[in-house]
């Protein structure tokens, strides 16, 4: 955790955003997943975590905008908790842990709404992504749960986003640790990538990585011989010569929930065939233009629309496309190589914020998100700003069904020879993702160097 006056801070900036009513934040419940006492991991929800910081289930949380209090909500454990938990702390300690005085048990959170919507006060609440969180609130607010979407608070969304948008020092130093923690997850991969492995053992293996030296997983690794899948979780493949091994991987602080998110391809076996290499050059290529074209002020969109042109430009030499450039690019032809976006805000949340609506945290009223297929997937396209963190991960990726769909529609013939693409199907895909922060003058690459040079991979490969 933070110091209490962090999160002080950061419940008084958002009452600088919003001048009335009230906002209520729901943290998460444990979730069974096959009977009631046997849960998942608890994940507490990003928002609560950012504003309250207590990663405990069955806790709520209030920022009065009027009174200008903060509350914080949830039950004393009883003797039967103690024996299967240990000694906990009391609500009191819970509070002071994260600046807050005004502590009550939980069922008082839902007579606090109860009485703000007596008095005909605003009820700001966010769009709730989990049942039991729907059902609450649904129960608290009078709203039946289909309808909660229609009253979701887009003042606290834009509000939230704002702020969390922009990481302090003290939150990028957390995510620098978890992008130190995956160096160990992606160097441990690079090492296991010989043939006869079962992609299993390396997934498992560097999921305990995460989990010895940092917390859980981000997300549920991807790895692949088969990256031409994007996000590919089937992990039963025994590795061969002549594949290429995509290792989409990161992991979160156990306390803060600050996350890391890397990819890294690397040739099964630890040599790139010189068809690998020509492929992974120009996805090295745009990956690096792209971070170095990172700085204030100039839309993440315009630095995707770079990185495919570099993407056309490479492929261009090994005669898999043709024509101009800029007009393929404008046209999409690139997509069928590069068919998601560039990347994405990072923090809490590998997807960060997602949960509020992707289109409130990537785009806003002076960029809107495109609708052509390809950069549709960028889920961030507006004007950088010192102190995001974003991800930059472009790919090239040779998908037989998308091919032979293009290939008979007669989609970008101009730019595109098919004839040359037919013989890459084997191929798989590349993909090579860094973490990067958007500084006052320009951007900083996060985390301890992982290995992404053809020099640098088979080095670290060799046995």
């Amino acid at each position: 955790m933070f110091a209490p006056e962090i999160y002080a801070a950061r419940r008084e900036a958002l009452r600088k955003e919003i001048k009335s009513g009230i906002a209520v934040f729901p943290g998460n419940t444990e979730a069974s997943f096959n009977y009631p006492s046997n849960t998942y991991h608890f994940r507490q929800d990003s928002t609560f975590s950012y504003f309250f910081g207590l990663n405990q289930p069955d806790l709520a949380g209030i920022v009065d905008f009027e009174s200008r209090t903060d509350y914080l909500y949830g039950n004393d454990v009883d003797m039967d908790d103690i024996i299967w938990m240990g000694p906990q702390p009391t609500m009191v300690d819970r509070g002071k842990l994260v600046g807050i005085a005004s502590t009550a048990p939980l069922a008082s959170f839902g007579k606090y709404i109860a009485e703000a919507l007596a008095k005909g006060r605003k009820v700001h609440f966010l769009p709730p992504y989990r049942g039991e969180t729907k059902i609450q609130l649904s129960d608290l607010l009078g709203i039946p749960v289909a309808s909660l979407k229609a009253n979701i608070s887009v003042e606290l969304i834009k509000a939230v986003v704002k702020l969390r948008s922009i990481k302090s020092a003290e939150e990028v130093v957390e995510i620098e640790k978890m992008v130190d923690a995956a160096w160990l997850m992606h160097t441990t991969a690079m090492k296991m990538a010989y043939p006869g492995v079962v992609e299993q053992e390396i997934a498992g293996t560097i999921e305990g990585v995460a989990l010895a030296n940092a917390g859980p997983v981000s997300f549920p690794i991807i790895l692949s011989i088969h990256g031409e899948t994007l996000h590919n979780h089937y992990h039963g493949n025994t590795l061969t010569e002549g594949r290429m091994l995509v290792v989409d991987a990161g992991c979160e602080s156990v306390e803060t929930l600050y996350s890391s998110d890397i990819t890294r391809t690397v040739p099964v076996g630890g040599k790139f065939s010189q068809r690998q290499r020509e492929i992974y050059e120009i996805v090295l290529e745009a990956n690096l233009k792209a971070i170095d074209a990172i700085k204030p002020g100039i839309p993440y969109r315009e630095i995707h629309l770079l990185a495919a042109g570099v993407i056309v430009d490479g492929l261009k030499k090994l005669g898999l496309m043709k024509g101009d450039t800029k007009a393929a690019v404008e046209a999409g032809a690139h997509a069928l190589f590069m068919p998601h976006g560039l990347g994405h805000m990072m923090g809490m949340d590998v997807h960060d914020m997602e949960n509020l609506g992707e289109d409130y945290v990537g785009y806003d009223e002076e960029i809107v998100r495109s609708k052509q297929f390809g950069t549709a997937f960028l889920r961030l396209g507006r004007k950088l700003q010192p102190g995001f963190v974003l991800t930059v991960e472009p790919g090239i990726y040779f998908i037989p069904a998308l091919i032979d769909q293009w290939k008979n529609e007669g989609q970008h013939t101009g730019f595109i020879n098919y004839d040359k693409v037919e013989t890459y199907k084997d191929f798989g895909g590349i993909r090579i993702e860094d973490d990067v922060l958007v500084t006052e003058t320009g951007h900083r690459v996060l985390g301890k160097p992982i290995p992404k040079t053809v020099a640098e991979i088979e080095e670290i490969m060799k046995r």
